[in-house]
């Protein structure tokens, strides 16, 4: 855990996902639920908390204008990324917007989960380490692949040019920096079977740990 705070809180393993765009999280993130876990979905929810008529969209059009607004009243997803893609003092004047909104909604997910009696909650996020949650988390997984194979993954699946994918990698984490705060690393450089073998082989260990104990005060009260 390379001195992490471990975090054993009601019996819950918290985990953290993350990696670079394309390596393979979204792979990792549907395995895990297929295995039993709840995984709060980071990306979702920033979709969520700046849906139409929400405070969050409203802040976001005071700070960059009514162009990043749709006809429908939505956010024109595109057109706000063409700006804070290019600006990095845009881009974290938006973090800055969203991730606290974000973080409440994901608090609500995780209490919701636990209120369940879920044993494993992943937080997937795309930013964590951006956003300085890494040490938040029993343990921090990270879902790693060459960035030329990104660029290629995201130029022919989600048909963007090639300057605008290394964009979008140059706007994350250096691939060092976040592997330098991970506790497992999966290779997502391969095939989408193997990704989930890892998976599988991650879970395994994780369920051979000790349940994560809840804390509780020297009088005994939680």
């Amino acid at each position: 855990m390379s001195g992490r705070r471990h975090e054993v809180d009601g019996g819950v393993l918290r985990i953290g996902l993350t990696g670079g765009i394309a390596a393979g999280k979204s792979v990792v993130a549907q395995r895990l639920r297929e295995l039993g876990a709840v995984v709060v979905d980071h990306d979702v929810l920033a979709r969520e908390v700046v849906a139409p008529g929400s405070t969050g969209l409203a802040a976001v059009v005071e700070a960059f204008g009514p162009g990043v607004v749709g006809p429908l009243g939505e956010l024109d997803r595109a057109a706000l990324a063409a700006v804070v893609f290019a600006d990095p003092q845009a881009r974290e004047r938006l973090n800055a917007l969203v991730h606290p909104l974000v973080r409440r909604a994901a608090d609500a997910r995780e209490e919701a989960a636990r209120a369940a009696f879920a044993n494993v909650v992943v937080h997937d996020i795309p930013l964590l380490v951006e956003s300085g949650q890494a040490g938040h988390f029993d343990h921090l997984v990270v879902v790693d692949a060459p960035p030329e194979l990104r660029v290629e993954r995201l130029v022919e699946g989600r048909g963007l040019s090639e300057s605008q994918a290394w964009a979008r990698l140059a706007a994350q984490a250096d691939d060092d920096e976040r592997i330098a705060k991970a506790d497992v690393v999966l290779d997502g450089s391969g095939t989408v079977e193997g990704l989930r073998a890892q998976v599988d082989a991650l879970w395994d260990r994780w369920l051979a740990e000790p349940v994560p104990a809840a804390h509780h005060d020297d009088d005994g009260a939680e």
